[in-house]
This record gives structure tokens, sequence and C-alpha cells, in this order.
């Protein structure tokens, strides 16, 4: 496998800037995800490291050797891409051969390789079967065998779950994960849905705009997100966001909303005296006090799904949502006295959008 570079990289489709001196970098054998909204550059970038589309400017380098004018082929790079992309005239054992054909490898290698992804990817009963005749994670899985065959120093996924239903997106992200740990392959994954992102990357790239917003982890990007747009993008449901002002006097820092309301900011905050900001807190970051301990929140839907009680409710005349471990018996129009987790909260620059430390 190889690691990818990416230096300064720019793409513009005419007038139109896509993405805006992009750098980053892959290491050998790691899983990294491209993560963003919709129009964000995701996409591109990917297309660009496959040799789909041309850069305009910047470099592109797989395994230590700059790719830009080397068309796909020459790259060692396999994809699969969203549709599948599978040839429906072709059995599952044709359609996974195919690249490997073109190559005239000798046939007891084809075989042997198509046998061995087949096994892995637990496709070995469908070998004599036609495209049409599978699900739709059977066909995924038929895209990962054509690429694995290759035997690629990099694998590139281009949102290969939205055609999915709900359920087979959960075991197919496993079975990709699996696959990745088995294989220990080089593969960028691009996808919109931040629930994959959080599941399946050893990093994650957060994206916007064409440009990179920030680069960790998935606990880093949730723990410490260094923006408002990261923090909004990373989680589910989503961190709540209430507006107000930072205030200071002797050694205590607090944030006072809009309405007047006093919220904790933890200790040791950044800021100056009267600075707008945003005060924010995950929706787990919330416990329940009694009667008139806390901070009052105005009840208007409750979501049990289960496992957790999501309660949404107006806090600081912002609507907000909370998440509760326990089931709790609730109904709209009550209030509910809550406490943000002081050490936990971030505070964001309202003009800049960046965290105050």
């Amino acid at each position: 496998m190889a690691s990818i570079e990416i230096r300064a990289v720019d793409k513009a489709f005419g007038a139109t800037q896509v993405l805006h001196a992009v750098d980053l970098e892959v290491a050998d054998g790691e899983f990294l995800v491209l993560v963003g909204p919709s129009g964000c550059g995701k996409s591109t970038l990917l297309r660009l490291i496959a040799g789909l589309d041309e850069v305009s400017g910047g470099e592109i380098a797989i395994g230590g050797r700059v790719v830009n004018d080397l068309p796909p082929k020459d790259r060692d790079i396999a994809m699969v891409f969203q549709n599948y992309a599978l040839y429906p005239h072709m059995t599952v054992r044709d359609n996974m051969a195919f690249s490997l054909k073109l190559r005239n490898e000798p046939k007891a290698t084809v075989a042997k390789k198509v046998a061995d992804a087949a096994e892995t990817l637990n496709l070995t009963a469908y070998l004599d079967r036609y495209p049409r005749q599978l699900s739709g994670g059977q066909r995924q899985r038929v895209a990962m065998g054509r690429a694995i065959v290759r035997d690629p120093e990099v694998f590139l996924f281009d949102e290969p779950l939205s055609n999915l239903d709900a359920k087979l997106r959960v075991q197919m992200r496993v079975e990709i994960k699996s696959l990745h740990q088995r294989l220990h392959a080089t593969s960028v994954y691009v996808t919109h849905d931040q629930i994959e992102a959080m599941t399946m990357a050893d990093r994650i790239v957060v994206l916007q705009d064409g440009r990179v917003e920030q680069i960790g982890t998935p606990l880093e990007l949730y723990d410490h997100p260094s923006n408002l747009f990261v923090a909004g993008f990373i989680g589910s449901p989503a961190m709540n966001f209430i507006r107000g002002h930072l205030r200071r006097r002797d050694d205590a820092v607090w944030i006072e909303a809009n309405d007047g309301t006093r919220l904790p900011s933890g200790s040791g905050r950044q800021g100056q005296e009267g600075q707008e900001v945003v005060y924010s807190f995950r929706p787990e970051q919330l416990t329940l006090g009694a009667a008139g301990d806390g901070i009052p929140a105005r009840i208007l839907v409750i979501e049990p799904t289960g496992a957790d009680t999501h309660v949404y409710c107006e806090l600081c005349g912002t609507q907000i949502c909370a998440v509760f471990g326990e089931r709790l018996e609730f109904k709209s129009g009550e209030t509910l006295w809550v406490k943000p987790k002081g050490e936990a909260v971030h505070v964001f620059d309202s003009a800049t959008g960046k965290a105050l430390a």
C-alpha cells in the first residue's frame, strides 16, 4: 500500500473555484473519511486523486510519486462508486475478473484472485449470478470485490452506501471497516453522513466550500471542534447553540444568554468581557435538577427512542435538544430544570466562529 500527499491543491471549473489550496496527507494503511455537506468539494477531491479530473493547481503524490499527469489506469488505485457500476450482462465472477482479464493475467491467477475475494466478501455462492439477481448489499460487495482483486495501492470509495436502506447501511459499514482491518489498505472514503464518518474513520477531514475546516480522529472532532461549522456538523443529534455575551468578574467567567440567563462556561475560559459568543453543548451534556435547581426549559416535543429519550425544549429563548439515558415521564408544556456540564461546554466567537479555549 502507499501514502497519499495532497499539496496546495486547487480545482476550478471555469470561473467557479471548487477547491482552495487543500493540504492533507493520508498515511500508509489509513482509513481517511472526507465529510461535508453537498457541494463542499469532497467528491471532486476524490476524483482528483483518482485522475478522473485534472488539478488546477498543486500536486498529488501516491506512494511518493507525483501523479498529476498520470491517467487513472497508471495510478494503481481502485474506486468503488455509489451506483455500483456493474456490467449487467456479466456474472459476478466475470464482473470481478474483468480488470484482470484486461491486463492479460493468467487464467489461473484470475481464478484464484476472484475466489479469494469472493470468500473474503461472502460471495462464493453468488459467483454465477447476474447483478439483477442480487440485493443492493450484495451488489456493493461485488463492486468492492472487483476493486480488491486488482490489489491496488489505494482504495477510493465515493458514497458507496447512499443507495442502501438504513439497516443495510449499518451492516455494510461494519463489513467495510472489517475488510479494511484485514487488508490494511490505504483508503479514502467520501460521505455526507457524519455517522458513517464517526464510526468508520481513523481520521476525518471536514470540508466546507472547498476548504478544510478541521482534520482529526472522530473523538477529537467530537470533543474539540475548532469552529462552529464543525461543532454543528459532527454529532447526531446536533450540538445546541445559544447566543450571548462573555462576562468576567474577578476570577469568575460565565456566559450571559441574550435573555439574561447565566450559563456556566468552565474554568479558565479565554475571551474578552462583553464579547459576543455562541455557547454550545452536546444534547447528552445536560443533567436534570430538582425544581428550581438549574435553568428552566419548557418541553416542546418528547421522542422516546428506546435506548434514550430525546427532549426538544426551549431554553434561554432557543430551541435545544436534550438526550437522557433514562425513560422520563414528562409531557409537552412542562418545565425541566437542567444544568449544562460546565467543563464539557464549548464557547465560540460569534464573529469568527472560532473556539475560545
